[in-house]
C-alpha cells in the first residue's frame, strides 16, 4: 500500500509540473522542437529545470542503502550506447516532433483533455506491443 501511495503522489506531482509548465500543450512542444523555424525556446527552462534538480539530488539519493519504496535502487548497467538504444531514441524523437506528444504529457491531457490525446494513446501502446514492452495488464490475449 505504502508503494502505491508513493507512486500515486509522484505521478500526481509529475502530471501537475507537465500541465503547468505546458509539457501537454503539442503545438508548444512541436514550436520547441523547430530551432530552423519559429523556435520556441520556454520548455527550455523546463528540461533544464528537470535536469539541475536531478543533478544535485541524485548524489544525495544514492547515499541512501536502497530507495525509500522498494528493495533496491534500479539503476542502468550499460554504461555506452548501442544500436538498439539509438534506434529508439530516433524513433522516439520522430514521433515527438510529429505528434508533440510523449507517454507522460499525452496521459495526462488524455485526463485534462480526452479527445485531444485519446487518437495518440492507441498508437502508443501499438509502439509498446511492438517492442514487446506491453504490460501485462494490457497484453491482448
Amino acid at each position: 500500500m505504502k508503494k502505491a501511495l508513493a507512486a500515486l503522489i509522484c505521478g500526481a506531482l509529475f502530471g501537475s509540473g507537465l500541465a503547468v509548465s505546458g509539457m501537454t500543450d503539442p503545438f508548444k512542444v512541436q514550436g520547441f522542437l523547430d530551432i530552423t523555424g519559429n523556435w520556441q525556446p520556454a520548455l527550455m527552462w523546463v528540461m533544464g529545470g528537470a535536469v539541475l534538480v536531478t543533478l544535485l539530488s541524485f548524489p544525495f539519493v544514492l547515499r541512501r542503502a536502497r530507495p525509500l519504496c522498494a528493495e533496491a535502487f534500479d539503476l542502468p548497467v550499460k554504461k555506452q550506447a548501442d544500436r538498439r538504444l539509438l534506434a529508439g531514441s530516433v524513433l522516439f524523437g520522430i514521433g515527438w516532433g510529429l505528434s508533440g506528444y510523449c507517454p507522460g504529457p499525452a496521459l495526462v491531457t488524455a485526463v485534462i483533455n480526452p479527445s485531444e490525446a485519446l487518437w495518440f494513446i492507441p498508437a502508443m501502446l501499438a509502439g509498446f506491443w511492438a517492442a514487446g514492452k506491453v504490460p501485462a495488464a494490457c497484453k491482448v490475449s
